[in-house]
């Protein structure tokens, strides 16, 4: 697969035997395993056959994918789940037609030979974010539940530099890391990291990473064909986690080193299987964790938020 990169786009070229149908995807962060049953789909065929060009745009900001794609400069979108419920009171008219990652990756990341050892240690600390909003709102209902207020924290965004920030000292601990990513670049850096996760400090389980688009004018049938294809994709990644990831790797030298390896064994086994599928009641569930913590208002409807774009319309 030849990437072409222009102002940060990589497409996916194709030399399909009848017109496809060109669809846009920005992606959350730089390429990487969490996004393997997308180039995967490109790889072994899928798209061109399910009757798509799809090219993949990398963030110039880690909070442009959701804004972009809602001022329809992109067609698809991969965000965050707890992302999507806060963008939606920005006046964002998003909604969630897959899931990539249907369990938390984000952790609260500190060094294991660290002071804090605990949530609660963090008070009169820095900790460093890279998306505002979603995560300083996951960080507050941690330390809430730890009986600590954010007020006590300082809160720094550090953007892409997550790991380096909390191994040089430039903060105490970092919310955004991943599990399946920074732990493992750390322990490559011979810097061993603590994992707080979400669900297990006071935060409802959510879908990591999903696909957004524009609910007004989104392509339902193009992306019911891109899901499908990305479906298949995972089904063979699940049935030969190591051939694919050979696949994937060979797509790039870049790819090919010992952080992708090894997050590439710890990711494959949490994609989607049925990435259309809808979950309306984690959906319901994050909601009424915002209203309960005093985060938004009023809780909006999951049938608002989510979308099955393979249902058959209703006649």
């Amino acid at each position: 697969m030849k990437y072409i990169a222009a102002t940060l786009a990589m497409t996916l070229m194709v030399t399909p035997a009848l017109a496809q149908d060109r669809m846009t995807l920005m992606l959350d962060w730089f390429i990487n395993p969490d996004h393997g049953p997308i180039i995967l789909a490109e790889e072994l065929g899928y798209f061109a056959e399910a009757g798509l060009e799809v090219e993949l745009i990398t963030p110039a900001d880690p909070n442009d994918p959701p804004r972009m794609v809602a001022a329809g400069r992109v067609d698809l979108a991969v965000s965050y789940q707890p992302e999507l419920h806060l963008n939606r009171r920005e006046g964002l008219d998003l909604v969630r037609v897959g899931t990539l990652i249907e369990t938390p990756l984000t952790c609260l990341v500190v060094r294991a030979d660290g002071p804090v050892q605990s949530v609660a240690d963090l008070a009169g600390r820095k900790v460093g974010f890279a998306v505002a909003g979603v995560q300083e709102m996951l960080l507050a209902a941690m330390l809430a539940h730890s009986g600590v207020s954010p007020t006590e924290v300082e809160q720094i965004n550090i953007g892409w530099s997550i790991s380096p920030a909390l191994m040089s000292g430039q903060v105490d601990g970092v919310i955004g890391a991943f599990r399946n990513f920074e732990l493992n670049q750390m322990d490559i850096e011979g810097v061993e990291g603590r994992c707080f996760y979400p669900e297990a400090e006071g935060v409802p389980s959510y879908d990591e990473l999903i696909y957004v688009a524009r609910a007004q004018d989104m392509d339902h049938d193009m992306i019911a064909r891109f899901l499908l294809a990305t479906e298949r994709a995972t089904a063979y990644i699940l049935n030969d986690p190591e051939g694919a990831g050979e696949i994937f790797f060979a797509t790039s030298a870049e790819l090919r080193n010992e952080l992708n390896s090894r997050a590439w064994g710890d990711t494959w086994p949490r994609f989607a299987t049925r990435p259309a599928a809808v979950d309306q009641g984690r959906y319901n569930r994050f909601e009424a964790f915002l209203v309960d913590r005093g985060a938004v208002a009023a809780a909006i409807p999951a049938a608002d938020l989510v979308t099955d774009v393979t249902a058959e319309p209703a006649q």
